[in-house]
């Protein structure tokens, strides 16, 4: 088995090094941030966006706009959502999950219990991620209607949801504003960089000064918008891979829901984690993650990160080699 971690395309690796090569000319010129902005904005359907320099700056831009509250998952989010939050002195409140995926009935018990949510004319607003864990799809737009009934803004972290080949996640009908990170291993994969999109351009001028000081450079501009061609596809396929070993597993969490990587339940992730670690070296580096964790989940599990690998990998014999591979020590723990 030869797994590969996920880089960026040959494609966009040449027209990056083709902008570096030119640097100062180029930046002087910042002539590939337009096209790529544009771009962008065609992936998520809203009227405005603006490349940043990290996937953490776009939500510093958005967050800073809030007026009112900031609303997040209890699990299975971004733990930067409470980070940056807490640096603007932002009013946080948790609402309850199921393991992460947002339901009607959640957010209805997050306004029963917090009934001064809306209080001085704020306008709060919702964090969530594309994918709770990675592993499951939030419902986006039965979230979207719940948020457009009750005046609260939908922010959507979609670093691993952007060019959704089914057109739920990512997509400014749904979501205020979409957030995303552009490093590595992500979806645009680009080794650095990030944007923000929204169709209420109040948001931008409210955060003009941090737009300024979170800029991007061309090398990055160019990448984006190179790799935004590779994008949907690469997503499809780790789709698709990981619903297949999600089909050929026991103990698998949020098993019948799309995601692009595999949550184990265990009794002893430890070992499970430990053991799966050693088996998955991936050019020296990890697609396993150990429960309980924020960004996952809150119980003991161990995530298996297909989001983490070349597409190229994921041909059947390797996946039908991982899913030996998991079967054998699952039934050690």
């Amino acid at each position: 088995m030869n797994l590969l971690y996920k880089k960026p395309s040959k494609e966009t690796k040449i027209a990056m090094t083709e902008v570096a090569e030119n640097f100062q000319l180029t930046e002087k010129e910042n002539s590939y941030l337009r096209e790529a902005e544009s771009k962008i904005i065609s992936k998520t359907n809203h009227l405005h966006g603006k490349i940043v320099n990290s996937g953490n700056a776009a939500i510093l831009v958005a967050m800073n706009a809030i007026k009112g509250p900031i609303l997040i998952p209890d699990q299975g989010a971004w733990h930067g959502f409470k980070q940056i939050a807490k640096f603007l002195n932002k009013e946080i409140i948790q609402f309850k999950t199921d393991l992460g995926l947002i339901s009607r009935e959640n957010l209805d018990e997050l306004l029963a219990s917090n009934k001064n949510i809306k209080s001085n004319n704020s306008e709060p607003a919702i964090f969530l991620t594309s994918f709770a864990a990675y592993s499951a799809e939030q419902p986006i737009a039965e979230i979207a209607n719940w948020c457009r009934e009750n005046n609260i803004l939908l922010v959507e972290d979609a670093s691993g949801g952007i060019t959704d080949p089914e057109k739920k996640l990512a997509n400014g009908f749904y979501s205020d504003i979409i957030v995303c990170s552009t490093n590595s291993p992500k979806v645009v994969n680009v080794g650095d960089g990030g944007f923000i999109t929204t169709s209420r351009l109040n948001i931008f001028e409210k955060s003009r000064l941090l737009l300024n000081i979170c800029k991007s450079n061309n090398i990055t501009n160019k990448g984006i918008f190179t790799e935004l061609d590779f994008s949907e596809n690469n997503l499809k396929k780790t789709i698709e891979a990981t619903v297949y070993i999600k089909n050929n597993l026991d103990n698998v969490i949020h098993q019948d829901k799309r995601g692009t990587n595999v949550l184990l339940a265990t009794k002893n992730p430890q070992s499970l984690f430990k053991n799966l670690k050693i088996n998955f070296d991936v050019e020296g580096k990890s697609i396993v993650t150990l429960c309980p964790n924020y960004n996952r989940i809150k119980q003991r599990a161990v995530a298996i990160e297909i989001k983490n690998l070349a597409t190229e990998s994921l041909i059947k014999e390797n996946l039908d080699e991982i899913i030996e591979i998991i079967k054998k020590y699952q039934s050690h723990f």
